[in-house]
């Protein structure tokens, strides 16, 4: 059996690429670093450090990699006999990698039983957007061609911090992970997967897993560098920071069991589990790397505008998580683009100009007057 995994970084290596190995697949990993995939092309094994309650060292073996940038065809000839295709790149780099899937299925021999495609990324609906790439660049062909694969929705949780300079190609994990896969599309011939969880409904552990684990790193992170922390476990520990952060995630959990009929004593479980996590001091993790891109993280759908725009709809008033977002907005670091981004946006837009633009609400919205306030107190506070 074989996969080919796009994103050959941390999480790539130290998640699903792990997984991968673990379920007996040969994997080749995809990329666009030179450095790292001419690393992966000469060593047999690699080791992924599992830190935290439960972790152990994993070893990898049986992979491969390639330049998608400079060996595009040696990509598509993998692609066309893979049986799996997952990406770890970040939605906005979907777009990037279709064009070399729409390739590989159209050189995939018809009688080939269809390669499983599961885009496993931070974001809902990850594989439906990676699905309308390819089939944009297939044009005509996609009628013959979308029968040559089968494409499931998944939610993945796994943090993967920044690695040591001196870590080369192995990977500090925690040692919590969670991959829940669509089960539908499979129509009862899941592929052989024991590290994830097939599910009828995928929606309710989408939105959980954002609502819960990405809320609530974000919102660490950005009072956590507000108050001068530099690790997130350090941020973590500090009661003000985390009852910044409870609070939120008792935004976020009240709506989960109104709207997904959760039980409430079980997220409950789960959102005390998710702050155990943050709080693992074998992770090195900082504020900054999980802080960074907020002008994505602030995005319409995203962790902070989707459940607070969600709960305002049903009219609540979700003060927690636009206290977040005030956070968010004053995140300001030198290495960021998008840091420096919004703090552009910030002098040049009009608080519901920005609004809008970022975070995608209209002025009729519930939500948009207040966080509209939340923007112009921002824009007040001198920097």
């Amino acid at each position: 059996m074989k996969a080919v995994h796009f994103g050959a970084g941390n999480i790539g290596r130290g998640f699903i690429g792990l997984l991968l190995h673990d379920a007996g697949y040969d994997v080749v990993f995809s990329d666009v670093n030179p450095e790292l995939i001419a690393a992966l092309q000469a060593a047999s094994s690699y080791t992924v450090h599992e830190v935290g309650e439960g972790g152990v060292d994993r070893t990898v073996t049986g992979f491969n990699a390639v330049n998608s940038a400079e060996d595009e065809e040696r990509l598509v000839a993998e692609l066309s006999t893979a049986d799996i295709i997952t990406t770890a790149v970040g939605p906005n780099v979907l777009r990037f990698i279709a064009p070399a899937i729409a390739r590989g299925l159209a050189a995939r021999s018809a009688d080939r039983a269809p390669v499983a495609v599961m885009a496993c990324e931070n974001a809902i609906g990850a594989t439906d957007t990676l699905r309308t790439h390819i089939e944009e660049n297939a044009g005509a062909e996609w009628n013959r061609l979308a029968e040559r694969a089968i494409f499931a929705n998944t939610a993945v949780d796994r943090i993967v911090p920044a690695q040591s300079a001196d870590a080369g190609i192995d990977v500090t994990v925690e040692a919590f992970h969670e991959w829940v896969v669509e089960r539908g599309p499979f129509g009862g011939a899941e592929p052989t997967l024991p590290g994830a969880h097939f599910v009828d409904d995928l929606a309710p552990y989408i939105e959980r897993k954002l609502y819960t684990v990405n809320t609530g790193h974000a919102t660490i992170a950005y009072f956590g560098f507000l108050a001068g922390h530099e690790k997130i476990a350090d941020a973590a520990a500090d009661p003000t920071v985390s009852g910044k952060v409870r609070s939120a995630l008792e935004e976020t959990s009240a709506y989960l069991v109104a709207v997904h009929g959760l039980d409430a004593d079980e997220q409950s479980a789960y959102r005390e589990t998710i702050l155990s996590r943050f709080a693992n001091e074998h992770l090195p993790d900082t504020v900054q790397r999980v802080g960074r891109e907020p002008l994505r993280k602030l995005g319409r759908h995203e962790r902070f505008i989707g459940p607070a725009a969600a709960i305002a709809e049903r009219g609540n008033t979700p003060d927690a998580l636009v206290d977040a977002i005030g956070a968010a907005l004053q995140f300001h670091v030198a290495d960021d683009a998008q840091s420096q981004e919004m703090a552009e946006l910030l002098e040049t837009l009009e608080p519901s100009e920005f609004v809008a633009q970022v975070m995608g609400l209209d002025p009729q919205h519930p939500l948009f007057d207040r966080v509209c306030r939340e923007v112009a107190a921002v824009t007040r506070t001198p920097r």
